[in-house]
């Protein structure tokens, strides 16, 4: 899946949120986090908050060092869901990884927009696309964020290219965080493929229903409104039995 995210939207927040809400509803899985290019401070932050195993090559690193750690961690969980495992690895950010790469490639005569090398992608493609279900019963779940509205167009290209190639995408707004509004997600410009199968026939249906109403609302309006539909209650059973009674 994809987290899509501007500047200031509370990225590194819900990242931590993602990581939290997964170590205590899954315990079995084993979780990763893995940040590329991240500031020290935040680092140290994310070591101090998370249940779970953070890999970090921080920004005073060297370019060799978030590809050779962003490889091998990759391959460390594809290898411990091959051996029959549950692994979720939080990658943050996809874009900062793809720079890395792009540095580390050099100049191989082909570029595209901003920049970017042609084969600077094809590793944290294949990183990104690792994620599936594997024979031997364990599964790899990967959640990378990609940096939008920094001003680069290397970084714009980069999100092109991963554009639409998960099965999840997370759109937050600059909008709704400026607003106050948490977690500052464009539910409008969100969504999973085959959401379906999470689902009942019946609480598809529920699902179905609200995103219809939500989708005639402001973005802003609407994430606020299904905040507060959903702080009433503990769990998405009440919360589908509520929308039931109102049909």
């Amino acid at each position: 899946g994809l987290i899509v995210a501007p500047p200031r939207t509370g990225k590194t927040m819900l990242l931590q949120e993602i990581a939290d809400s997964v170590s205590e509803n899954h315990p079995e899985l084993h979780l990763m986090v893995l940040l590329i290019d991240e500031r020290p401070e935040e680092v140290t932050e994310m070591r101090r908050r998370v249940k779970g195993e953070v890999i970090a090559s921080s920004m005073d690193r060297e370019v060799e060092s978030h590809v050779r750690i962003g490889q091998l961690i990759i391959e460390r969980g594809k290898r411990l869901a091959e051996a029959g495992h549950g692994v979720f690895v939080l990658l943050d950010s996809i874009t900062r990884t793809a720079r890395a790469f792009n540095k580390w490639v050099g100049n191989t005569g082909r570029t595209m927009s901003g920049g970017l090398d042609i084969k600077a992608l094809e590793i944290p493609r294949k990183m990104f696309g690792t994620a599936r279900r594997f024979e031997e019963g364990g599964s790899l779940t990967v959640v990378a964020t990609a940096l939008i509205e920094t001003g680069s167009r290397m970084d714009d290209a980069i999100f092109q290219e991963f554009k639409g190639t998960g099965n999840m995408e997370m759109m937050l707004s600059r909008d709704l965080a400026d607003r106050r509004i948490w977690p500052s997600i464009d539910i409008t410009r969100s969504g999973t493929r085959h959401e379906e199968n999470f689902f009942t026939e019946e609480e598809y249906g529920y699902v179905t229903m609200i995103r219809r109403h939500l989708i005639t609302l402001t973005p802003a309006e609407a994430m606020d409104k299904l905040i507060k539909m959903m702080e009433k209650f503990p769990s998405n059973a009440e919360f589908f039995e509520k929308v039931r009674l109102m049909m």
